[in-house]
């Protein structure tokens, strides 16, 4: 389940946030940018209750508009997530690892509204979907948003994000008391963002 938390952390940074009555949206997507196509760094921690040192983890991310998201972990240990409309792909080196099929899993089915409700700004989606707070200041905005429905919690937690025009952390806390921080770095946008080895997994 983590591997999805990783997708909507990517496809946050695509430029679409909620649209709650207590979150300034329009604000927030004026200040967003939205390419067509992004790629850049993360830098992962999770804090796990009852554990003094967070695991970590860094890797690059890409998101194409209408195509899908790319998470690739590339330390401690290489692993790749493609995120699709219709599915949810784990690969190990060239191996398909796992592939969950959103026809017939519904947790799959779930995290991918999520995920293109944020990529495509389907505000009205994500209404349903979230409960939320927010401020927005000059050159940044700071969101914090809550599942409404428990098997979505369940899955990712509550979700709070700090960015200017792209975002720039997301911090994911669940009931257990774990905490996961990604913070996003290098970011890149256009043709030249993407390898031609993360374009062929497209």
């Amino acid at each position: 389940m983590n591997k999805f938390k990783y997708a909507i952390a990517a496809a946050l940074l695509a430029g679409a946030t909620c649209a709650q009555a207590a979150i300034p949206a329009a604000k927030i997507q004026a200040m967003l940018a939205k390419p067509a196509l992004m790629c850049g760094r993360f830098d992962q921690t999770k804090q796990l209750a009852g554990m003094k040192k967070p695991l970590a983890s860094e890797g690059r991310f890409c998101v194409i508009a209408g195509k899908g998201v790319l998470w690739r972990t590339l330390k401690p240990f290489p692993s790749t997530l493609r995120l699709t409309r219709d599915e949810i792909v784990n690969y190990q080196g060239d191996r398909v690892a796992m592939r969950l099929d959103a026809k017939t899993e519904p947790t799959v089915r779930m995290i991918n509204n999520v995920l293109f409700s944020l990529l495509s700004g389907d505000l009205g989606q994500l209404d349903t979907l979230f409960d939320g707070d927010g401020t927005v200041d000059v050159n940044s905005w700071s969101v914090a948003l809550k599942p409404r429905q428990a098997a979505l919690e369940k899955a990712i937690g509550t979700i709070k994000l700090d960015g200017g025009a792209y975002v720039k952390s997301i911090v994911m806390s669940e009931g257990s008391g774990d905490r996961t921080t990604i913070v996003f770095s290098d970011i890149k946008t256009g043709e030249g963002a993407m390898s031609k080895e993360e374009a062929a997994l497209f």
